[in-house]
């Protein structure tokens, strides 16, 4: 950056005074810095910044603080809420504030800026999902004039004046619109649109104007206002701006006033989810491919929908089989899926052999639901088949060297480990021999040019290369239409994956990471990924987290942060776990047994072991109760039974039941495994194997019976424990561990950011969530309000993403088909009506349903795929449940869900895509490349006068007020 301080050429430098004033409120022992690129404000070091000190005037906190600088200084800068340790609590978000000082100031003059705190809603308009792709026009915007140039100077012959600059952020602005200010003052046109200041556009969104106000004109009330093209007038929204000089503080006699964003009406889209694997096309190969985003997004904007939203397209390629289809479960955070290749866009000269092989496996692999195993096998042969032609034309050429100095980093290792992967005929490195350790020395001798295996280590790097070219291709595609293609960031990695092979400090990998019982599964979840180190994370600015989200922006504009209370403590279980009942949130502050016993719990073995008695055998395994507990227990005292050894976890269970089953022909093996883990489940504590002195109380440990034989005073205490644990003592541990984390990601990338914050949400989150500008998920059937069956999307808070349904969910129309007595509720309290509900979900319920969301306040409607093709009978033939994408209580769902429409056909449905298209306009979103219907504000008036040539209207009065 050019040196923006003090010009120490001056033989005598002119002081002046740069006062800061911002009001905000702050808790006891926090103040405000602010801090920025010039040694007077700390050189980013927050230390050394400037405090502020606090004034209350009226019902605010302002904070002040002041400097002396020379005549044309200028700095980027920001404000900081910090400790009495100076240490950071929190900062603003958006962009770096810019101060340029104009030439001329006289000395002793004071320069006051009145600033607002930047917000995590404030900074959202300059992601590049609308900074780049929404409001890509306002980016071709021409400066006017800089910051720091004013067009009134002149203050010296009266001294009760004063020199305001205006200055307003207004990113998503029309073609051929200007910005105004108006207001009280004869200065600001009394509120007469025509004689008002016209802002000059500086840079950034951000339009400013200046002009002399005498002390008389204060308090001055004002407003900012757009006047179009099209002689539209549209004011902001809500009360007026109020101006005011302090009276505390000698008058300033320039006043730069930064007054956040124009009040425009909010901005809102629409958009379509679909895996990229469920993608059905006339090109593709038995699944979705890259290239098929194209014609996705071509429907996207016939349909007035802005955004296209996809799961993981990271590779999942761990077993060699099926149980891979598992998006979340990545090989590589940076490596892209082979199962999204278009083989035919590999090269202009496929021989004719390879290409009537092609079309033979396209037939093949046309089926209802993706064979991810024949598809992926099928991909691979032909890409080798074709690399061995082009290898060395490709691995030679400019654009394949460039992508390989770019990613280098982790596409050698992951090349590496593919091989590895393959030699050892497993993805579990810890079975590799000495290449189990990884190293940097035997990396580069595994790659080296001159192995025998050199030729394997390109082709990974030639499938990845075409992946990159593939997946940009369309992502480039969708930003020039107007359309946002939303990533995923999955919360876990395989625990058999190159990150955990070249990485392995940054997790725990004696743990496994799921969710408790929730909406999605009663007895919880166990994902199987290890859990993260943050502490470890934590040395290098967690540099892991950083690289992956700076590769995900090399293709979205936007993404989905999965379950993000991860970010804020996750749910922990013991390598050993397969259910996700038995764990504990990790951090956590666990019952100590010294707290314990204060209240009179000291029994700690009866509460931490499974309580096994004779009775409850008898009630799970009838009269096959004494096999069971002759293979499974021990008897340690009469009628009480403890599990041997050998089968004390729920793994071990399986695997001595696996064994039984075939050595014997034991009946009903699933029922029986059932039960087991329901006995080794029974316990009311969990004692914390790092330190066996710290309880974690067991989810849902009521419904126990080890709990429901306890003393009346146990069970009193044990409640009351419990309730503290899961909902009261964690909060502000949990907000601070996600305030640790959750700012570098988002520092990271400019992409736009959604966190998925379904389940047990603790009250922390929405706080954070709303101060970092993060957008939440409102499903109807899951609301956030205990006391409700069904969501209010008319409720809906701007800051969200509303849908009828997810991936993780049944479809709306499967959803409406499951309960009838569900349905009825639905029919009578939702759509109001009293009449039998039709036993499918016809289009004209589907049609109620997504009305309700395209109308609801949320910055973002996205629908699955299938609830909009529920919009018309003719999509509806096939089994709604066929239609479901993950069933989260299966740890081995087979995600294979493929459309049975062809992007072709859906867009030759123009009926379909007006349908879409009329519900979105009509409920006032944004749709790609048409400009804002004229009834969206309520504050426009139509002028049909002449005007000037600097867009000035003329004619009789016209306010806007």
């Amino acid at each position: 950056m050019v040196n923006l301080g003090l010009f120490s050429g001056a033989k005598r430098a002119k002081s002046v005074s740069v006062r800061f004033r911002l009001p905000y409120y702050t808790q006891w022992g926090q103040s405000l810095v602010v801090c920025g690129s010039e040694p007077l404000l700390g050189s980013w070091n927050v230390k050394k910044g400037l405090l502020l000190s606090p004034i209350h005037q009226g019902d605010q906190l302002i904070w002040y603080g002041s400097i002396a600088v020379s005549d044309g200084f200028g700095c980027e800068y920001n404000y900081y809420v910090v400790d009495d340790n100076r240490e950071v609590l929190r900062w603003e978000k958006g962009n770096r504030r810019k101060l340029f000082l104009p030439q001329g100031l006289q000395g002793g003059e004071v320069v006051e800026l009145r600033d607002l705190w930047q917000t995590g809603v404030d900074a959202i308009p300059f992601k590049l999902a609308f900074k780049d792709v929404v409001f890509g026009r306002s980016s071709t915007l021409s400066i006017e004039r800089p910051l720091g140039k004013f067009i009134h100077n002149n203050l010296n012959e009266d001294a009760d004046s004063v020199l305001v600059d205006f200055k307003i952020c207004c990113p998503n602005i029309e073609e051929d619109t200007t910005v105004y200010v108006i207001g009280s003052s004869s200065k600001l046109g009394q509120w007469k649109v025509q004689n008002g200041i016209k802002l000059s556009y500086a840079g950034d969104s951000i339009w400013h104007g200046d002009c002399i106000l005498q002390y008389t004109d204060f308090p001055l009330k004002y407003k900012y206002c757009k006047y179009g093209k099209d002689g539209v007038i549209s004011s902001e929204f809500g009360q007026n701006r109020d101006l005011l000089l302090d009276a505390s503080n000698i008058p300033p006699r320039h006043i730069v006033l930064s007054d956040g964003m124009l009040r425009d009406v909010p901005w809102r889209g629409s958009g379509v989810a679909i895996p990229m694997f469920s993608v059905r096309s006339e090109d593709d190969l038995g699944v979705g491919e890259f290239l098929d985003l194209k014609l996705l997004v071509d429907w996207a904007v016939e349909s007035g929908l802005h955004l296209v939203q996809l799961l993981p397209v990271n590779d999942t390629s761990v077993h060699g089989m099926w149980w891979d289809s598992y998006p979340y479960s990545s090989l590589s955070v940076f490596a892209l899926h082979p199962l999204y290749l278009r083989v035919q866009a590999l090269s202009d000269n496929i021989p004719e052999d390879i290409k009537l092989e092609i079309q033979k496996k396209k037939v093949e692999l046309d089926g209802k639901d993706v064979d991810y195993e024949a598809t992926t096998a099928a991909k691979l042969s032909l890409a080798r088949k074709i690399f061995a032609r082009e290898k060395d034309s490709i691995l030679n050429s400019s654009s394949f060297q460039k992508y390989l100095s770019e990613n280098e980093e982790w596409l050698k290792p992951y090349a590496a480990f593919c091989f590895l992967r393959d030699f050892f005929e497993t993805s579990d490195h810890s079975q590799w021999g000495r290449f189990s350790q990884f190293s940097k020395d035997k990396l580069e001798k595994l790659i080296s040019k001159d192995s025998l295996h050199y030729e394997v280590i390109c082709f990974h790097y030639y499938i990845q290369y075409h992946l990159h070219q593939q997946l940009s291709e369309a992502a480039n595609y969708g930003r020039k239409k107007g359309v946002i293609l939303k990533g995923d960031l999955p919360i876990g990695v395989d625990r058999n994956s190159v990150d955990t092979w070249v990485y392995p400090t940054l997790f725990r990998m004696d743990t496994s990471t799921g969710a408790p019982p929730d909406y999605f599964d009663k007895n919880g979840q166990n994902w199987g990924f290890p859990t993260y180190n943050w502490e470890e994370m934590s040395k290098d600015n967690y540099a892991w987290w950083r690289a992956r989200l700076t590769q995900m922006s090399n293709y979205f504009t936007a993404y989905r942060i999965d379950h993000i209370l991860g970010f804020f403590r996750i749910w922990e279980l013991p390598e050993h776990a397969m259910t996700g009942l038995v764990g504990k949130f990790r951090p956590s502050i666990p019952l100590s047994q010294e707290e314990l016993e204060r209240e009179g719990i000291w029994d700690f073995d009866r509460l931490s072991r499974p309580y096994i008695r004779a009775e409850f055998l008898q009630d799970k395994f009838g009269a096959a109760w004494g096999y069971i507990a002759s293979h499974f227990l021990n008897e340690y005292e009469k009628n009480f039974y403890e599990f041997k050894k050998e089968c004390d976890t729920e793994k071990k269970i399986a695997s001595k039941l696996k064994s039984l089953v075939e050595e014997s022909q034991l009946q009903n093996p699933d029922q029986i495994r059932r039960s087991l883990f329901e006995l080794v489940q029974n316990i009311v504590l969990i004692r914390d194997p790092e330190n066996p002195k710290s309880f974690y109380p067991r989810f849902n440990l009521e419904d126990t019976s080890s709990f429901n034989d306890l003393d009346g005073h146990s069970k009193d205490v044990l409640k009351r424990l419990y309730y503290d644990y899961y909902f009261q003592r964690q909060e502000d541990l949990w907000r601070k561990n996600a305030l640790k984390t959750l700012p570098v990601l988002l520092d990271s990338s400019d992409m736009l950011a959604c966190g998925e914050d379904l389940g047990l949400i603790p009250s922390c989150v929405h706080p954070v969530m709303e101060e970092l500008g993060l957008i939440g998920l409102r499903i109807q059937r899951m609301p956030n309000e205990p006391n409700l069956e069904f969501g209010i999307p008319s409720q809906y808070s701007y800051m969200t993403v509303c849908a009828p349904s997810c991936h993780d969910c049944s479809t709306l129309r499967a959803w409406w088909e499951e309960d009838e007595e569900r349905r009825g509720r639905f029919m009578k309290n939702v759509i109001g009506s009293d009449i039998l509900p039709p036993t499918e979900c016809i289009p004209e319920i589907a049609h109620f349903i997504l009305k309700q969301h395209f109308e609801a306040p949320s910055m973002w409607a996205i629908f699955p795929l299938q609830d909009l093709l529920a919009l018309k009978d003719e999509y509806t033939t096939r089994p709604a449940k066929e239609e479901t994408i993950n069933d989260p209580t299966n740890p081995k769902h087979y995600w294979r869900y493929r459309s049975h429409v062809t992007l072709e056909s859906l867009m030759k449905d123009k009926e379909l895509q007006e349908t879409i298209k009329v519900l979105s306009v009509e409920s006032g979103r944004s749709v790609p490349h048409e400009p804002k219907p004229a009834s969206t504000s309520v504050h426009k008036e139509k002028i049909s006068v002449a005007t000037k040539s600097n867009g000035i209207p003329q004619g009789d009065t016209l306010a806007v007020i």
